[in-house]
């Protein structure tokens, strides 16, 4: 899986920066942050539509029995080919967001991949993730969303994305 990640990441395309980010994607690792429903609510209150958000979570391991809010996938749903087996994370790949959130700072393949893969214009996370896969880098602590959302937004109005 890492062999066709790095591959991939020497052929990332730099996408347009002019549209503004109205449809926005959200890539979250509930391995180690668990306030997805207080990271959406900050994304809403800087002038994002909630039906125009789309989230898509990672944990390591799923329970059989738990019924999850969010299309939530694991190692599990992907193959030895490197490719999603899952239909809804296939759709989230193929939406073309104006904004893709990678919202983990740990380099789990699969969240890298996931990220690459994404057909999203413009492509946000933390600066401790590998510097090809987004455009805007943010350094700050994973536990601090609120800080996060307001340097993403403060610099998306400074870019004419919102």
């Amino acid at each position: 899986m890492k062999k066709t990640l790095k591959k991939q990441l020497l052929n990332v395309k730099e996408e347009s920066l002019s549209s503004p980010a109205v449809r926005v994607g959200l890539i979250v690792d509930e391995s180690h942050f668990l306030e997805t429903d207080a990271l959406k609510q900050e994304i809403i209150q800087n002038g994002i539509v909630e039906d125009n958000i789309k989230i898509v979570v990672y944990r390591d391991s799923l329970k059989n029995k738990e019924v999850y809010f969010y299309s939530t996938f694991s190692l599990k749903d992907l193959n030895l080919k490197c490719e999603f087996t899952d239909k809804g994370i296939n759709e989230f790949i193929s939406d073309e967001f104006d904004l893709l959130i990678s919202y983990y700072n740990e380099e789990k393949p699969f969240l890298l991949l996931l990220t690459n893969n994404s057909k999203a214009k413009f492509k946000a996370g933390f600066s401790t993730v590998d510097k090809r896969l987004n455009h805007l880098l943010v350094n700050i602590a994973p536990e601090n969303y609120k800080g996060f959302t307001e340097e993403l937004f403060r610099y998306l109005k400074i870019l004419n994305k919102i």
